[in-house]
Order: C-alpha cells, then sequence, then structure tokens
C-alpha cells in the first residue's frame, strides 16, 4: 500500500482507552506503513470543571476511565464521531452495543468507501424477526464498509499493567490480516488473526451466559468441581449452538483466546458473574442490580440468553441446551437456583447436531 493507513479509535471507556495505549505506540513505530497520529472518539464529558477531551489531550490521561494509565501522546481527543473517523482507513470500533447503530448512522457516508471496521464490541443485537444479529454484522450493513472483529481479554486493568493477555482476530479482509495483529499487540498481549470472524464473534458472546451461571454457582457458594461443570457444560454447548446455527466454524476457534481463555477468564473475573452472584445473596432482581453493579452497561449474561432461548425454541431445541435454557429461565423467575445443579446432573453426553449426534 503507497499512502500510510491511518487509525482511529471510536469509543473512549476502559477498553477503547486500554487499546488505543496499544495501538498509539504500535502506529508510532509503524511509521513508514502507518499513520502516526491517531484520533479517538471521546463522547464529551465535564470532569472537575473541565472537558474530558481537553484533560486527555493536555495530561494524555482518560481520568474518568484509566486514571492510572498515560496515553501515548499521538492518541489525539475529539468530541465529533464525523471528525475522528472521515480520514480514517481502520475504524476500530470500542463502544457499548447499544450506541453502534446511532453511530453508524452518524458515520454513514462520511468515512472512506474503502474503511475497514473493526469491532472490539462484545454482545448480540435481536432483528426484527427474532434473529440474532451479531454486531459486526450491523456495522457492515448500516456503515457499508467490511468490518472484523477482535476479542478475547476483557479484563482492561489486566492489559494495561502488562500482564499477559491473549486476544483473537476474526478477519474478514486480507488485506488487513497483518496489519491488524500488529496494530493490537504488545510485548504482553499476544494477538492471533484468523478467517473464522463469525466463530470469534459468537463465543466472546455466549460466555456472557455461561460466566452469569458461574456467578449463580458462586452466590450459592457450591464448590469448585461445581463451577468447572458449568464451565465445561457450558463449553459443549458453546460448540454445538454454533455447530448448529453457525455451520462451517472450525473447532480450532474456540480453542483460541476468543473461546476456552475467554470463558474462563469470564466465569472468573466478568461483571455478568459478579451480578449473577449478588443476585443469588441479595435476591433483589436483576433489574435493579443492574442499575447498582453495572451502571451504564448491559447485563450481557441475561440478554444474550433470552436472545438464545428464543432461537433453541424456534428449531425445537431447547431440551439440547440444558443450561442455557437453565439460566434462562432463573433469570425469568420460572425456576428456582436449585435446578441449575440439577441441569448438569441430568444433561446428555451427547452433542446435537442438525444432521445427527456425536457421541463424546
Amino acid at each position: 500500500m503507497a499512502d500510510k493507513i491511518s487509525t482511529c479509535i471510536i469509543g473512549s471507556g476502559n477498553w477503547a482507552t486500554t487499546i488505543a495505549r496499544n495501538v498509539g505506540r504500535n502506529v508510532a513505530a509503524m511509521a513508514n506503513t502507518m499513520e502516526p497520529k491517531v484520533y479517538m472518539y471521546v463522547y464529551e464529558e465535564i470532569v472537575e470543571g473541565r472537558k474530558l477531551t481537553e484533560i486527555i489531550n493536555t495530561t494524555h490521561i482518560n481520568v474518568k476511565y484509566m486514571p492510572d494509565f498515560v496515553l501515548p501522546e499521538n492518541i489525539v481527543a475529539v468530541d465529533d464521531i464525523v471528525t475522528a473517523a472521515r480520514d480514517s482507513d481502520i475504524l476500530i470500533f470500542a463502544i457499548p452495543p447499544t450506541f453502534v447503530s446511532s453511530c453508524c448512522k452518524t458515520l454513514l457516508g462520511k468515512v472512506k468507501p474503502t474503511a475497514h471496521a473493526v469491532s472490539l464490541i462484545k454482545g448480540f443485537e435481536r432483528g426484527d424477526d427474532g434473529q440474532i444479529i451479531l454486531i459486526s454484522q450491523i456495522i457492515m450493513r448500516q456503515l457499508k464498509v467490511s468490518c472484523s472483529v477482535m476479542v478475547g481479554c476483557n479484563l482492561a486493568h489486566e492489559l494495561a499493567n502488562d500482564n499477559f493477555a491473549e486476544g483473537t482476530v476474526g478477519c474478514r479482509d486480507q488485506k488487513y490480516y497483518r496489519v491488524l495483529r500488529d496494530i493490537f499487540k504488545s510485548e504482553t498481549f499476544r494477538v492471533v488473526v484468523t478467517e473464522d470472524a463469525d466463530c470469534v464473534e459468537i463465543c466472546s458472546t455466549l460466555r456472557n451466559i455461561i460466566a452469569f451461571a458461574a456467578g449463580c454457582s458462586d452466590g450459592m457458594e457450591l464448590n469448585e468441581n461445581t463451577k468447572a461443570g458449568i464451565i465445561r457444560r457450558g463449553f459443549l454447548e458453546m460448540l454445538q449452538f454454533v455447530d448448529v446455527f453457525y455451520p462451517g466454524c472450525r473447532m480450532g476457534t474456540f480453542f483460541e483466546a476468543c473461546g476456552i481463555s475467554d470463558l474462563v477468564t469470564s466465569c472468573y473475573a466478568n461483571r455478568n458473574r459478579k451480578l449473577a452472584e449478588a443476585f443469588v445473596k441479595t435476591g433483589k432482581p436483576l433489574c435493579e442490580l443492574e442499575h447498582i453493579l453495572i451502571s451504564g452497561h448491559e447485563p450481557l449474561g441475561p440478554v444474550t440468553a433470552e436472545l438464545v432461548h428464543i432461537l433453541l425454541k424456534k428449531k425445537g431445541l431447547v431440551d439440547k441446551f440444558p443450561l442455557f435454557t437453565t439460566v434462562y429461565k432463573i433469570c425469568m423467575g420460572d425456576l428456582p437456583l436449585t435446578r441449575l445443579v440439577e441441569a448438569l446432573c441430568q444433561a446428555s453426553e451427547d452433542i446435537f447436531h442438525p444432521q445427527h449426534t456425536f457421541q463424546l
């Protein structure tokens, strides 16, 4: 590519800011091929009497979301999303899923037609027909550009502290295979690129259901064997869900960071796990706890469980996914918590497939 590749980051939360540190450092070191300045779209807020964009650009610290970490000086905060994105070749989306559609509508026709988006967003949306829509699909449909995904590490502060972590890029454009790996990675953040973008994204969302089940186990003070059983059963149901609804995905993708690593991490340190534990211990409704514990974030565990249940019910497969189904019914108040362990005890040792059954 003769022209230098320019990059922007849409979002300024803790995950966006963490990734901005890697991207800023990496593109500065790739001066021959990358434009060093990286715009970061920041939803403007007033912090201690000053604009957040002004604070970031003068102190290079996002005092609202990552106050203990310094951003590279080539990260430039702007409060206008079009200004951030219009001249960029790579558009990195790191915003809550509820804001994706509105951002894409604002940007439609105002970005390069050749631009390539990368979604760092975990979650599904529900289509008018009840089907699941991946966030990357929403971006592609609404913004009319191709879109890859990058998931796998959901603990931003650990990555920012240079603890070892892994991520997976599901890339939909071969031209950006190496570029995406090189702008996200660091000495302690290992990034693997695969073509299996759908599977990468689906795994990162389904794990929220399993993390919620793990949190219920913690809340009931069950033992580690039970929690391990939840993780194992959840992993199997992830495999069969993808096999049924997204045939053609690669088995190896489940063993990348987006699969087993993200699943295990989520079951021990995830807002859905935390929400479920509080749900059990306090007896308060989920809607009340959401505002207290995860203010500003959608509780993806209960939401994903509902979307998945709708699909399973349409296909007549509810009984084939006992853990996913039990989590959904617990969230709805249709089953007591004790049914979680019963679901594990009574689960079939077969994996359902639309054509045949694989014996484990």
